[in-house]
């Protein structure tokens, strides 16, 4: 099963500057892993310790946002495309996906 997964371009820098890639796996959670084993250390800029997604990054599947569809068990389909954006917010606080 092969999912397009778009890259913002403050994580690009994991992908070697690859704007999509592929990735693979039955829901977000597994999707991530994948990712993981192919671009090391993004993982870690998209979940929280505890394993949550980061407040301040968005995850959509085929434009739904997963945080509505069943978070990190929201399941993936053979050609879906998954979005990672970070959040915009206003004011001065740090931002976690940096």
């Amino acid at each position: 099963m092969t999912i397009e997964v778009r890259i913002p371009t403050i994580l690009r820098t994991y992908t070697d500057g690859e704007r999509a890639v592929e990735g693979s796996g039955e829901t977000v959670a597994e999707l991530v892993e994948s990712l993981e084993s192919s671009h090391t250390g993004i993982k870690e800029r998209l979940l929280e310790d505890d394993g949550a997604i980061r407040r301040f990054v968005n995850v959509y599947v085929n434009d739904e946002d997963v945080r509505f569809t069943g978070g990190l068990q929201t399941a993936l389909s053979d050609g879906d495309t998954v979005v990672i954006l970070p959040a915009v917010a206003g004011g001065s606080a740090t931002h976690p996906i940096l």
